[in-house]
């Protein structure tokens, strides 16, 4: 009976202990700030292990850092260890500021999961004429209306681009990329989002492996690709490489295009809406469907016609537009 006794006041005592323990694990927050004044035309930035990216544009003279921190799930004590070894830097050097962050590699070596409940957001501020450079292992990155270079890359969230004049650059393992509008060249891709484009007034070459992809107005050269989804154009003033595996392509051409213009797709239709000044040799070929024009088409005809073909010229002839599918049908139209 005492050891039975014995017994239960160990168990009660360890439950009391295990009771304990939970109570005192909660969220435990922080918060880094730091403001540098700079010129315009100045760069930020940025170099993280992890954590979402946050930058806006403002009218003054100052770049404004806010680094909020969160550890979930643990007693105040680790937390304030993870918070310590997690090391984030600010520096400049002339109108460049820096922000790195990332886990002291010594400390985080000797147990795998330290860090692993910390939490990171950066919400950035800089003057409205400024470039940004954004790079991070972790998370989202959103930049606002900008005039300069923008530079974003993740490996693991979306990318969102305001109105920014000048070049954008994004690329991300695992996200869908949004870009409100650009005076400038795009050059994104994506392992796994969609992509959507806003109008930009410039050249854009832009890919995802797993998702749709639609563009509301180019004016330069475009280069699209996706292997999982469908490519949608609405304004081409320039010329246009759309390619897919496995979705239909719809494209509007506005003006005569500067250059050829190619749309294959291996696994849907294709419809393409041309105005009545534009002038074209059309090449439009497919295996699983036919073709069909609204437009008067000069075509010479060898031998037997064949419904699923059509060569031929609109106003004259001019860039090539090259139509293939190997699974629906080809339909021009009318704009």
């Amino acid at each position: 009976m005492k050891t039975n006794s014995t017994f239960a006041a160990w168990i009660a005592q360890s439950g009391l202990l295990l009771v304990a323990s939970t109570l005192t694990a909660s969220d435990v927050d922080d918060r880094l700030t730091q403001s540098y004044r700079v010129e315009p035309g100045g760069k930020l930035a940025v170099r993280a292990d992890r954590g979402s990216i946050e930058v806006k544009s403002s009218p003054g003279d100052e770049v404004a850092i806010e680094v909020l921190r969160k550890v979930k799930g643990e007693s105040r004590d680790r937390a304030e260890e993870v918070l310590k070894n997690h090391e984030v830097k600010f520096t400049q050097d002339g109108d460049t500021v820096q922000v790195s962050a990332e886990m002291n590699k010594g400390w985080a070596s000797s147990w795998r999961d330290k860090g692993r409940n910390l939490q990171v957001r950066f919400l950035i501020s800089v003057p409205k004429k400024f470039n940004v450079d954004l790079k991070t292992s972790g998370g989202s990155i959103k930049v606002a209306d900008l005039t300069g270079q923008a530079r974003s890359q993740t490996s693991g969230g979306s990318l969102s681009f305001g109105q920014i004049e000048g070049p954008i650059f994004g690329r991300t393992s695992g996200g869908s990329i949004n870009v409100a509008g650009c005076k400038g060249d795009v050059d994104i891709k994506t392992s796994g989002g969609s992509i959507h484009l806003g109008d930009v007034d410039g050249n854009i070459a832009a890919q995802t492996s797993g998702g749709s992809l639609t563009v509301k107005q180019v004016s330069g050269k475009t280069v699209v690709k996706t292997s999982g989804g469908n490519i949608e154009v609405a304004e081409v003033k320039g010329s246009l490489e759309a390619i897919t595996s496995g979705g239909s392509i719809t494209a509007s051409v506005a003006d005569q295009p500067s250059g050829d213009c190619r749309l294959e797709t291996s696994g849907g239709s294709i419809k393409v809406s041309l105005s009545d000044k534009v002038a074209v040799d059309v090449d439009a070929k497919t295996s699983g469907g036919g073709v069909r024009t609204e437009l008067p088409v000069a075509a010479v005809v060898r031998g037997e016609h064949k419904p699923n073909v059509l060569q031929g010229k609109i106003n004259g002839g001019g860039p090539t537009l090259s139509l293939h599918t190997s699974g629906g049908g080809i339909f021009l139209q009318k704009r």
